[in-house]
């Protein structure tokens, strides 16, 4: 009796559960919800994607990421070793965004080929992301009193990380890398609680301090020597549509914020508008107008308090 009970039971699951994917799977092909794979080409891989962020973390500061034994006889051998599997690693998941946003085989030789020429300059490009990343090392150690040394800043502030993976996914969004450097800064976002996208552009002497919260738009333009504090938002105030509605990809809708700007927490600055060289924007501030060279932005102090 229970052998047969349990019987029916299975038909039942297995009834119920082709009832449901003959819902799910009914017209599938023409949603953008499912990914229809032409043949075995490959997908992004988070994990990989992750390992991507890691090595380049280990070569753009050496001995501060990873398990490395780094010395003077040592740091050649193993970066080239890191280099040759970022190489790889790259190459691999620049093709796979490629066939992610079209899955059609027969460019995949062409792909292929673009992909490891991609691969090839950003790792020839290391060197030069390593220099403006020093840039932001440094404005986080002077412009920090509780920072005691630039190890400390690299090893534990959680808005060095977040600069590498930006600094990683714009180079790449630039190359004309799709999906990957979203997955990049996305990492970041998740690690930090620091959301920038890799289509924004950030000049040198960046420095995020605390970080949580950070949101910065895709069209979002950042001057050099700027710093920002928890909190922040450079977002937009509304988005055009086209004649059905959707929203109208690419239009700068973002801030422009010059150089020598200061933007202390929970400052929320919104729309296509330019805030100035040496501004300073106090904490929990609205901005949604151009803000003039060397001006400062504070809160009115309130006239009263209620005291108990």
């Amino acid at each position: 009796m229970m052998a047969e009970t349990d019987a029916k039971k299975s038909v039942s699951k297995r009834q119920l559960a082709e009832s449901i994917a003959q819902n799910l799977a009914s017209g599938i092909e023409k949603q953008h919800m499912c990914h229809m794979r032409h043949s075995d080409e490959p997908l992004p891989q988070p994990a990989v994607v992750s390992e991507i962020v890691q090595l380049c973390r280990q070569l753009i500061f050496p001995g501060f990421f990873g398990n490395d034994c780094i010395n003077s006889d040592t740091a050649k051998s193993c970066i080239t070793e890191k280099c040759e599997r970022l190489h790889a690693l790259l190459e691999e998941q620049i093709l796979a965004g490629f066939l992610l946003i079209n899955a059609c085989c027969d460019g995949i030789a062409t792909a292929t080929e673009q992909a490891h020429h991609i691969a090839s300059d950003f790792l020839s490009a290391l060197p030069r992301l390593r220099h403006v990343l020093e840039t932001d090392v440094e404005a986080l150690y002077l412009g920090d009193p509780a920072a005691s040394s630039y190890e400390e800043v690299i090893y534990c502030y959680p808005g060095i990380k977040a600069i590498i993976n930006y600094r990683m996914a714009h180079h790449l969004l630039l190359a004309g890398v799709p999906v990957i450097p979203r997955m990049i800064s996305e990492l970041a976002h998740s690690e930090t609680g620091i959301d920038i996208h890799p289509g924004a552009t950030i000049g040198h002497h960046f420095a995020i301090d605390h970080g949580t919260g950070v949101v910065i738009g895709a069209t979002a333009i950042i001057g050099n020597h700027v710093k920002i504090y928890q909190g922040v938002t450079l977002g937009a105030r509304s988005f055009d549509t086209d004649a059905n509605g959707n929203p109208i990809k690419g239009v700068p809708r973002h801030p422009i914020i010059g150089d020598n700007v200061i933007i202390y927490s929970n400052a929320t600055i919104l729309g296509r508008i330019n805030i100035g060289n040496n501004v300073t924007i106090g904490g929990n501030i609205w901005v949604t107008e151009d803000i003039a060279d060397g001006q400062r932005v504070v809160q009115a102090k309130a006239s009263n308090f209620l005291k108990k």
